[in-house]
């Protein structure tokens, strides 16, 4: 790979495809009252979403400036042209973070070669955009046209959302303390989806089997007319089983066949909670 791509750990990518693509992430960081952990190192998703259901509240920060300086004057030192993919800059402040470093290291290292981008995506869609550009960087595109095809794709991401529990988005201060206890009573499951950026409610839900049907329809209104050939995303927060019931609703109602199916990682899980159901695509023909 002539192009090295570099994201953080809220892309929630399989390992699989990090080592396949060789792609360098940079952790965010998740924390309770015991102590500060790495997304994906030292608090994998399943420790989280089983600590959450006894209770544990969890906040997150972004990556650091020690941790993007390191990875920022390694590609420098290398002479690599570099892609920095990063999570969405309407709920973290990493995206900012990173271009003051940026800045930082090429007053040290003034041939650095790094471009920047905001994906304003957030979870497996923002992987989703960050395997468009570790392809783009195989198939031998320069770093321009690399961020480019990411930054087209990240505009074209479709984010869907349900979760099982309010009380998480409640505690991360998504809804109200009333809105997260009058939905509980009458099993309310919101589906929300990404504008801007940020994650905002899009309607309710009577049910989880509601919840998740209104995924599928809401994929055939905003889909693109490729969805049979697109790279579908699904992510879950400790719940295998309900995202393998999705992906075998839309391979039957759409005919797709190319899936990408992962845990929700910490720093995403920790404001979603567990039994959250996530679906990608795309909304445009790229």
């Amino acid at each position: 790979m002539t192009v090295q791509i570099i994201t953080d750990s809220a892309a929630d990518l399989p390992r699989s495809l990090i080592e396949q693509y060789g792609i360098e992430v940079v952790p965010l960081s998740v924390s309770d009252a015991a102590g500060i952990y790495s997304d994906g190192g030292t608090l994998l998703p399943k420790q989280l979403f089983d600590r959450m259901r006894e209770g544990h509240v969890y906040k997150t920060a972004q990556v650091s400036i020690e941790q993007f300086h390191k990875a920022f004057s390694a590609i420098a030192v290398k002479g690599l042209p570099a892609v920095y993919v990063a999570f969405s800059s309407g709920l973290s402040g990493t995206y900012q973070t990173s271009l003051l470093v940026r800045d930082m290291v090429k007053e040290e290292h003034p041939s650095l070669q790094l471009e920047i981008i905001d994906t304003k995506c957030a979870s497996l869609g923002f992987g989703l955009v960050v395997l468009r550009a570790a392809q783009a960087a195989q198939a031998g595109k320069s770093a321009a046209e690399v961020a480019a095809v990411a930054a087209e794709a990240a505009l074209h991401m479709e984010h869907i959302f349900t979760v099982e529990n309010l009380e998480y988005l409640y505690r991360g201060g998504r809804v109200s303390k009333t809105s997260a206890f009058i939905g509980g009573l009458l099993n309310i499951k919101p589906v929300l989806h990404m504008e801007d950026g940020k994650l905002v409610p899009l309607e309710k839900a009577r049910g989880r089997s509601k919840s998740l049907s209104r995924l599928a329809e809401l994929m055939e209104a905003r889909g693109a007319s490729d969805l049979k050939t697109q790279t579908i995303g699904i992510s879950h927060g400790d719940d295998e089983a309900t995202a393998q019931a999705l992906r075998r609703t839309i391979q039957e109602k759409f005919g797709c066949t190319d899936f990408v199916i992962h845990s929700i990682g910490a720093s995403i899980g920790a404001h979603a909670g567990p039994g959250t159901i996530a679906l990608f695509f795309l909304n445009k023909a790229l």
